[in-house]
């Protein structure tokens, strides 16, 4: 058992922390008594949650997609501040789009971002998690655990590519004696119906979406009511939390997608 108040004083970095999931995470871990570095894509979003959350919180901006750019943000993070006592990869893109009609450049963006992101995320920072006690968290979904069908499959297919990724970074990091958080969240209110806002030109640039769909995010619940239950599980050394906000859905879902692949499960 690790609690919170062991880390206090030591350095945490939450990805895609502007605002959101990351942006909870960060005022929360100040609030636990962390130094709080706040990354995002948008260096005044990740300036001002910093600047809101003061105790000597920082920011960083850099694209996670660019494998070259997280090298360099971790080499100056490294270089700048040293210890690294919690890394928490929660920087991803929604993306409404199909499997058959989704546009090269949406594939390659929620791809890039959402999986491809988090491994780089992981190679350049965790090898500055030096001194015990040291912490991952990875931000998956629900969409993660349930066929990934409906209205955003291509995002949900990258989300099952971030929680296989937190799965076997699972692993990898306990051989290591670091602890992992994989954290799946259900339809919070937060800004990711508007994924597109800081979307890089190689991947068709920047849009905003008509605020009119916004409406089920904003009447859903804000990230902080997932808190009690985060600090939970990170206090009992990790693990898997599924947040679901879908009245039993999740769990339904789950098991029919389970025991469909057990249905065709032969032993050969």
């Amino acid at each position: 058992m690790t609690k919170l108040s062991a880390y206090a004083g030591r350095t945490a970095l939450v990805t895609g922390a502007g605002d959101g999931i990351g942006k909870m995470l960060a005022i929360k871990l100040a609030e636990a008594g962390m130094i709080v570095c706040v990354q995002d894509i948008r260096e005044e979003a990740a300036a001002a949650v910093a600047l809101a959350i003061g105790g000597g919180a920082f920011s960083m901006s850099f694209d996670i997609s660019d494998r070259d750019a997280v090298a360099a943000a971790a080499k100056r993070f490294g270089s700048d501040h040293g210890d690294l006592a919690m890394l928490w990869i929660n920087a991803g893109v929604g993306v409404g789009a199909s499997i058959l009609e989704g546009r090269p450049d949406q594939v390659r963006w929620a791809y890039d971002v959402n999986v491809l992101g988090a491994i780089w995320t992981a190679q350049c920072f965790v090898p500055l998690l030096e001194v015990h006690p040291r912490h991952v968290g990875i931000t998956a979904s629900t969409a993660a655990l349930r066929t990934p069908e409906g209205d955003f499959p291509l995002y949900a297919v990258t989300k099952h590519g971030t929680m296989a990724v937190a799965e076997a970074l699972s692993g990898e990091l306990a051989a290591k004696d670091i602890d992992t958080t994989i954290l799946c969240p259900g339809l919070l209110n937060t800004e990711i119906w508007d994924g597109a806002k800081a979307r890089p030109e190689r991947f068709g640039g920047e849009r905003h979406m008509d605020p009119k769909i916004a409406g089920m995010w904003r009447e859903a619940q804000t990230p902080d009511a997932m808190w009690p239950d985060i600090e939970r599980v990170m206090a009992a050394g990790g693990g898997t939390l599924v947040c679901a906000t879908d009245d039993g859905e999740t769990r339904i879902a789950m098991r029919q997608r389970m025991d469909a692949i057990e249905n065709g499960l032969v032993e050969i």
